[in-house]
Order: structure tokens, then C-alpha cells, then sequence
């Protein structure tokens, strides 16, 4: 069925599916769910409550909080009564919470627990438009009337739709398609974040775009973890998810993920290549201290699935007797590789970073499917998509069916459809830059479209590294490969206006550790986020493996291994985990500065001229 409000929708799966539980949390190490009765109630008395206090059709209502059923149910609830949800990061310091309550002129903020209350009250009294907070949990103790605990607030809601002439169903009949649905703030990875003002319609035709090409049905079973904050996550495992009567399970956290894939036995997953990489990385560093035999079955195995998936790729059956290969290396490794993830996924969906090919094709290898897509906050997000049937590792799938793309003479991709968003909050300038006149979105984003109709993204436009000998060089294609060595945890490829490119290192600890001591050498500790000898000398050689597959002009040449990992807290990363090159660059200056100090043989080598 196709809705063309979010309200439309809700109203729609709470109707159908009233006894169902559709969303789950733990308590107490058990399982909870939540039946459609019991959300359409939460959410009829949190709509109610905020139009008791005026708070409606024109007003943004901010949402801080990490996920839950609790988020699900107060971004409905907000929507409900016809204003709008500002998604805020939890993550976020006081002082970036303060700029986007004051940027988005929100009203009302929902709080998750005390932690982000504080922030709410450290930020108060510049907050001229802010009128009311909720704490989620339930923990306020401050006899302050401006604050709610969620349990009184609904109670609210209760006694207003008892005093009203307005129904439940009257009052979100009343939006339409071009309403605002929601302000998401972009990550700023340079200055501060925009409002992406995205509306019912903007949301809802990406919802339609993606079940198009991607089947999904009331027996499927999400596990949610990524921000709903973050645009990716909203969209499929929140609104999609809830638009087809689907069960959503919430992470007890980002670190208990592992255990909860095996818990929940997901049939869909969302995530950021960063669990793909962690993935891919924990395989091959256990596989270095397996017998020898069990690592030549593995690999043995892998090598029989990238056959299969030639195959597969091409929709053709498998040959008789590769079938009976794959049957048998599923028996003996795929079937151990999928248990890990529940044993029941039907695909990974990656997005928000670019997924290495070679962990796509790894994985694909393993029969674990990951189907990468692309997309913007500004675009709701998702533009383009690899979707079962049409897999073609290394790019990002095709367009949706209502989205169309276009490459600018310049590389950079341009976007048109009923997805893009409106503007940003309260920023004309920033809108006009980024909408020409004819409609087109400018991502920012350099690719191309291969013969297929295949989207490849090359770097962000403005990330390229110029050369002083004018080389362009994107430096995307080498952070991600070098990433997908077990002992390389973040990096950062620098060279612009250099004669030479390199690298910032932080090293994966624990992995670094494990592979000297198998060698017999004891280094740890702060020992392996230096420049210790022997941790330099195992990089090195990750780096010159991974460097053949590049130009000469391209290939890392010197790096610098970091003392500490980069975080949200320092700025050096977004909420979305994209790092802030500016902000590292600037952090880790002195490891810059001696790796280009002297160094007159690690010169560009110029091209060869005709004579």
C-alpha cells in the first residue's frame, strides 16, 4: 500500500496489525514487546499532550535521546500532532545542542535520561522558544512545571483527548504531503550544521522508492542500533520498517550488538561499514592463529563462493558441480559465518561511508549479502541502491525509480526527485547553493555511472588532494583499503599541496599486540601507538601490500602512527562516525609537520612525456 504522509501510515499498520508486537527492548535480560495497541495508545496521548500546549502544525519539537521504543513512539507522537521532529545526536556536547534547539526554534524537547537533561539545562536560558522539556525515563525529581517525566505527559495526552472535540484520527488527517516532517541536522564535518528540511512526501517516495526494489514483508525482523537521528536508520529500519507491520528490535547498545545479532536472529540489518570492517578484521586476525588445516578450508571456501557469485550476480544457476561445492563449504564455513549473525539474515544494508569492495565481495563470498546504497540527509536519504538481483560490488547500485541522477561536466553527481529535500531551516543562501534553478540537488560527491547504469563514488569534491606536481588524488580509495587491514583502525591520507602522499595511522591495539607476540616479540600498550620499531615495521608492510594496487603518484609513502584513537568528543568525528579531516589535520599538526620535514628522496616522480 502506498501512503503519502507518515501519519497515513502509522494510522494504516496500527489498525492492521493491533495485537502484534512490533517493537522490542530488554529488561532485565528479557525481551519486552510492544503491541500496535500499545503504540497507538503512546503516541495518541503524546500527540494530545503537545496540543495541549499549542504545540502543533508550525512548531519543531526536538528529540534527544538514544534509540528505543521510547524514540519510535515520540517521533510518531510529534508528527501525530502535526509539528515537526528535530532530531538531535545524543552525542553531541552542550554547546551543539544549544546551536541546534536555538537554530530549529524548537518548543519542546524530549530528553532521554538526566545525562541529557543536562545539556538541556545548561542550554535553557539561550534558548528564547524553548517552552517545555520531557524526560524520558522518568528520572526528573525538579519541581519546575516546564518539565514533564514521559509517564505524566502521556497523562496529559489522556485527559485533552477527553476534553476535545477532535478524534485521533481527525487530527492527523489534517497533514499533508508538503508538510514539514522533520529538520535533520547535517553532521558538519565543516562549520556548523544546516537543518535539512524534509517533509511527509520527501520521506514517504523514498520509502515507495526503496520497497520497489527491495521486498520486505510484516515476517521480517530489523535490529536497530544506528542514531535514528542519522537520516539512513530513520528512513529504513524506523519508517520503512514500520510501514510494511515489521518487527523492530532496539540494541541494548553499540557494544552488545554481537550478542544481540544471535539473540534477536535478525532477517535485516542496517549498519555503517564500520561493523562490516570489524567483521571482516576479527575473521582473518582469528584465522592467524587457527591449525593450518582449518585455515586452508576456510579460504578454501571463500575461493568456491567468489565463483558462486559470478554466477549469482548474473541471476544463472550454479554448474553441478560447483552447486555440490557450495553445499559442502556451506556445511562446513558459511553456515558457522552466518550463525554469527543469527542465521536467518536474508542481506546487510551499508550506507552513511563507502564499503570497501573487498569486504562486499568477502562477505558475498561467505553467503552473507550486503547491499550498499547512497544517499544524503538532504535526499531522505537514500538516492541510489544495490538490491537482490541487480549486486555489483564496488559501486552503489542504481537509482530509485523515482530519483533520477546526473554527472556534472566537473565529475560531481546531481540529483532530482520528489525525495530532495525543501531547503535548509531558516538559510536561504545555503539552499541556493545547493539547488540550482532547474531543480538539480549538488551532493558534493565526484562519480561516475558505468555502461550497466551503476553509480561509483570516487571521494567528496572537496576532499580531493592536489598535488604540487598538480596530481588529483583521492584519498577515499586508500583510506578504505587501508582500513581493511586487521591492524588498521582509522586513517587519514593527506598530501594536498605536498610533493608526496601520506598517511595519519592509529593502529588496532589488540590485533597489533597479538600478531607481534605471535612472532615472539613483546610490545604493548602505549608501546604500539608509537613509533615503536617493530609496530612500524607491521604496518609498513600492510601499507606496501596495500599500496600496489595504486598509482606511484597516489601510493602512500611515509606515514605517522597516532597516539590515540580519534573520537566525537575531540571534534575529529561526526556523529556518523565521518572524520573531520580539518579538525585532525589541525589536532595532529607535529606528525604532520616531521613527516614533511626533510624527505627530499620521497619526491613525485613525474610523469613520462612524449619526446
Amino acid at each position: 500500500m502506498t501512503f503519502t504522509t507518515v501519519s497515513q501510515m502509522f494510522n494504516h499498520v496500527t489498525n492492521e496489525y493491533p495485537n502484534k508486537e512490533l517493537y522490542f527492548y530488554k529488561k532485565d535480560n528479557e525481551w519486552i514487546g510492544l503491541s500496535g495497541n500499545e503504540i497507538r495508545s503512546t503516541v495518541k496521548d503524546l500527540a494530545f499532550a503537545l496540543q495541549s500546549l499549542g504545540i502543533g502544525k508550525g512548531s519543531n519539537v526536538a528529540l534527544l535521546s538514544n534509540n528505543s521504543p521510547r524514540w519510535a513512539m515520540s517521533d510518531y507522537g510529534i508528527i501525530c500532532s502535526s509539528a515537526a521532529t528535530v532530531s538531535v545526536y545524543p552525542t553531541l556536547i552542550p554547546s551543539q545542542v544549544e546551536y541546534i534547539l536555538n537554530n530549529s526554534d524548537s518548543k519542546v524537547v524530549f530528553a532521554e535520561n538526566q545525562e541529557q537533561m543536562q545539556k538541556v539545562m545548561s542550554s535553557w536560558g539561550n534558548c528564547p522558544n524553548l517552552q517545555y522539556a520531557v524526560v524520558m525515563d522518568d528520572s526528573n525529581t525538579d519541581s519546575d512545571d516546564r518539565i514533564f517525566n514521559f509517564m505524566d505527559f502521556l497523562d496529559l495526552g489522556t485527559k485533552h483527548e477527553q476534553d476535545s472535540e477532535t478524534s485521533f484520527e481527525d487530527l492527523i488527517s489534517k497533514l499533508e504531503p508538503n508538510d514539514l516532517l522533520t529538520l535533520i541536522y547535517t553532521s558538519g564535518t565543516t562549520g556548523n550544521p544546516k537543518g535539512v528540511k524534509l517533509t511527509h512526501g520527501n520521506m514517504m517516495s523514498n520509502v515507495e522508492g526503496i520497497k520497489q526494489d527491495i521486498s520486505f514483508d510484516d515476517t521480517e525482523v530489523f535490529l536497530s542500533f544506528l542514531p535514528l537521528s542519522h537520516s539512513f536508520e530513520r528512513m529504513g529500519g524506523h519508517f520503512t520498517a514500520f510501514s510494511v507491520g515489521s518487527q523492530v528490535y532496539y540494541a541494548e547498545s553499540i557494544e552488545t550488538v554481537p550478542d544481540n545479532l544471535r539473540e534477536v536472529k535478525p532477517t535485516v540489518v542496517l549498519s555503517v561499514p564500520r561493523l562490516y570492517e570489524k567483521m571482516y578484521a576479527k575473521v582473518r586476525a582469528g584465522l592467524k592463529s587457527a591449525p593450518e588445516a582449518r585455515q586452508k578450508i576456510f579460504w578454501w571456501a571463500i575461493g568456491v563462493g567468489k565463483e558462486a557469485t559470478r554466477y549469482r550476480l548474473k541471476n544463472q544457476a550454479l554448474p553441478f558441480v560447483l552447486g555440490l561445492k557450495h553445499k559442502i563449504a556451506d556445511k562446513l564455513v558459511y553456515s558457522k559465518v552466518k550463525d554469527r549473525v543469527g542465521g536467518r539474515l536474508r542481506f546487510f544494508v551499508s550506507g552513511g561511508a563507502p564499503l570497501s569492495k573487498e569486504i562486499g565481495e568477502f562477505f558475498a563470498a561467505a553467503d552473507i549479502m550486503i547491499l550498499e546504497g547512497y544517499g544524503l540527509s538532504e535526499t531522505s536519504p537514500v538516492l541510489t541502491c544495490n538490491y537482490p538481483g541487480s549486486v555489483r560490488y564496488g559501486s552503489v547500485g542504481k537509482p530509485l525509480f523515482n530519483v533520477d541522477i546526473e554527472i556534472a561536466d566537473d565529475g560531481e553527481i546531481l540529483a532530482k526527485g520528489p525525495n530532495i529535500m525543501t531547503g535548509y531551516f531558516n538559510n536561504e543562501e545555503a539552499t541556493k547553493e545547493a539547488i540550482d534553478s532547474e531543480g538539480w540537488f549538488h551532493t558534493g560527491d565526484i562519480g561516475h555511472i558505468d555502461e550497466d547504469g551503476f553509480l561509483f563514488i570516487t571521494d567528496r569534491k572537496k576532499n580531493i588532494l592536489v598535488t604540487s606536481g598538480g596530481k588529483n588524488v583521492a584519498p577515499a580509495p586508500m583510506e578504505n583499503a587501508l582500513t581493511n587491514s586487521p591492524f588498521i583502525e582509522q586513517v587519514v591520507v593527506i598530501g594536498d599541496n605536498k610533493n608526496f602522499i601520506s598517511a595519519l595511522i592509529v593502529p588496532t591495539q589488540e590485533a597489533v599486540e597479538n600478531e607481534l607476540s605471535a612472532q615472539g616479540k613483546s610490545v604493548s600498550g602505549s608501546d604500539i601507538m608509537s613509533d615503536h620499531p617493530d609496530v612500524k615495521a607491521l604496518l609498513q608492510k600492510e601499507v606496501d601490500g596495500v599500496m600496489e594496487g595504486f598509482s606511484n603518484y597516489e601510493r602512500v609513502k611515509e606515514f605517522a602512527i597516532l597516539p590515540r584513537l580519534f573520537t566525537i568528543e575531540d571534534g575529529e568525528l561526526t556523529p556518523t562516525l565521518k572524520v573531520i579531516r580539518k579538525v585532525v589535520l589541525d589536532h595532529f599538526s607535529a606528525s604532520v609537520e616531521k613527516i614533511y620535514s626533510g624527505s627530499p628522496k620521497k619526491v613525485e616522480e613525474p610523469e613520462p612525456t612524449m619526446a
